[in-house]
């Protein structure tokens, strides 16, 4: 081999090093979400000042706590739609509002804006729900962009007494779409995403081994799924990652008690890839459904970069 062929191997090899990286992340997109720390501050403040409590026997609050984010996605660009249903005699709703191409799957995202008892609710989950309105404004501004039809849906009756009940609100969509044979690409639940804190053994695990692999502090956001729902994990939290927000992940059985702690088991139900995007609640937060869990205990900051995160992954599945 001449010397001249050797250079420009060299030169080919190192072209392509150069090159490849760049085409490969060119194939995402990033945009600058712009997550209104404000608008979500709003959300969680409406929301925890309700009087009485947004919880299952308070139809008034219920339903003004639907109309509210309602009318937060018109203002966004989004028509939405009220999903109802009756438990013990009692109406119930799920705010539905979609964007996107009107042909193919569906992918949702999804969070819950009832209370468990006489509390607030902050973490749990009106940080859930400041997200998910964000999250449809992003989609709505790039809804050329978008690969798949998002259905943004605000959930009744997540809390006791129907946790884990056909009653709550995600299990009567998720079963309304296999009803009707709708195609769906995955499911993204938001359930407590608020609550961050640097003190030391401040995190704890369903199962005790799990703190040799995983971090002491509760600074991180959790991406969780059943082991069927693994390439959503990973492709939910590649996105985030690339911002700076520590994301951990966890794929593992279903009947592990911390992997069905929100609206994501339903869609499980049904054979659907779904996953949980959380700081892990109670594992966490010792606030979680007391009195305590209020506005001024959540980082909104935290938060904007946790949604940040999930309007690139909404915008990058494949």
């Amino acid at each position: 081999m001449s010397l001249l062929t050797k250079r420009v191997n060299l030169a080919l090899i190192i072209v392509i090093f150069l090159i490849v990286p760049r085409c490969e992340s060119a194939q995402y997109l990033y945009p600058d979400p712009e997550i209104s720390t404000q608008s979500m501050e709003a959300t969680v403040r409406y929301l925890t000042t309700m009087i009485p409590f947004r919880n299952y026997a308070q139809l008034v609050s219920m339903e003004r706590s639907a109309v509210y984010i309602s009318k937060k996605l018109s203002g966004y660009g989004l028509k939405s739609t009220k999903q109802e249903f009756i438990v013990n005699g009692k109406h119930y709703v799920n705010v539905v509002a979609s964007v996107g191409p009107q042909e193919g799957s569906h992918l949702i995202v999804g969070a819950h804006y009832d209370v468990f008892g006489d509390q607030p609710g902050a973490d749990d989950n009106a940080s859930g729900i400041a997200g998910l309105i964000e999250v449809a404004r992003f989609a709505k501004k790039h809804e050329s962009e978008l690969k798949f039809r998002v259905d943004i849906v605000a959930y009744a009756l997540e809390e006791p007494p129907f946790f884990g009940t056909a009653s709550m609100g995600s299990y009567v969509h998720a079963e309304y779409l296999h009803r009707n044979n709708v195609k769906v690409k995955g499911m993204i639940c938001l359930d407590s995403i608020g609550f961050f804190t640097e003190e030391k053994d401040s995190q704890t695990y369903p199962l005790g081994i799990l703190r040799i692999f995983y971090p002491s502090r509760g600074n991180f956001i959790g991406v969780v799924g059943n082991w069927g729902s693994s390439a959503l994990v990973n492709q939910v939290a590649k996105h985030m990652r690339n911002n700076s927000i520590v994301v951990e992940t966890l794929k593992a059985p279903s009947f592990i008690r911390g992997m069905v702690i929100a609206d994501h088991r339903n869609y499980w139900k049904f054979g659907y890839d779904a996953v949980m995007v959380t700081d892990s609640a109670f594992y966490r937060n010792k606030n979680n459904h007391k009195k305590s869990d209020t506005m001024d205990t959540l980082s909104f900051p935290k938060m904007q970069e946790v949604v940040k995160g999930v309007c690139w992954a909404l915008l990058n599945i494949n």
